[in-house]
């Protein structure tokens, strides 16, 4: 499955977040009816070794592998496809510049620059991979800055741009706020809100981050092809402290 068959069927995808470097907490998550799943290497603990282990967990059901690289460098990026990833979400595109290099190396040529070396992702997705792996991927440019929505219109007309993705935080604290999940202040949302209406002006698809399944859902009422809600590690955080709360105020 890839995120190109779920918009197929009109409908949006319901992404999981990985920040735990370890298989079998991918492969919980993984059996949770997700439609994908994002490995985080930017801002998780997770190294390139504990994220191959990770896409292999996730690589056990149809959910769909994403990872967010580190940064705009294309070696972590080729590298995260050739592990198998189908989805990358690249932060801080700030510029076409940084637009270009990540579209590039998104795909093989003609199309991009991506280096041929598939080793795992020929394996779990077909001995065709290299025929299908340009229409396969899909590249989220992530827009979370004041430099990046004053260019916004440049960042989408890139070739290989195929996505936005809106980190809240970022996007909050260049624009004079604190960071924060599931915003509502005024500025935060006509923010919001004109990133999406651009990104569906130049046909592609938007997606953001959020802290819960109420604020997704509203986003998808606004028109967004992907919505986060919470990561492993949160989940585990929240039903741990639900429990300890629970029993202290038991006793």
């Amino acid at each position: 499955m890839s995120l190109a068959s779920i918009w197929a069927d009109h409908r949006a995808a319901l992404n999981g977040w990985l920040a735990i470097p370890d298989g079998f907490a991918s492969e919980i998550m993984a059996r949770q009816g997700w439609d994908s799943l994002t490995v985080d290497l930017q801002h998780g603990v997770v190294d390139y070794g504990a994220a191959v282990r990770m896409l292999t967990a996730i690589s056990t059901t149809n959910v769909v592998p994403i990872v967010r690289v580190p940064w705009v460098d294309p070696g972590i990026i080729m590298k995260s496809l050739d592990a198998g990833a189908l989805g990358v979400i690249c932060p801080m595109i700030n510029s076409v510049d940084d637009a270009k290099l990540f579209a590039n190396a998104l795909r093989y040529a003609p199309r991009g620059g991506r280096s041929y070396g598939p080793i795992r992702a020929s394996l779990v997705h077909g001995g065709d991979y290299a025929t299908q792996a340009n229409d396969l991927v899909t590249g989220f440019a992530m827009i979370e800055t004041r430099q990046a929505v004053a260019v916004l219109d440049d960042i989408l007309a890139v070739p290989g741009i195929d996505a936005v993705y809106i980190g809240p935080n970022d996007l909050a604290l260049t624009l004079g706020m604190a960071p924060q999940f599931d915003p509502t202040h005024p500025t935060m949302m006509e923010a919001i809100e004109h990133i999406l209406a651009r990104a569906k002006h130049h046909g592609k698809r938007a997606a953001i981050h959020t802290g819960s399944a109420g604020y997704a859902k509203m986003m998808v009422a606004k028109g967004f092809d992907l919505v986060t809600v919470g990561s492993d590690a949160r989940f585990i955080a929240q039903g741990a402290a639900e429990a300890v709360a629970a029993f202290r105020a038991a006793g």
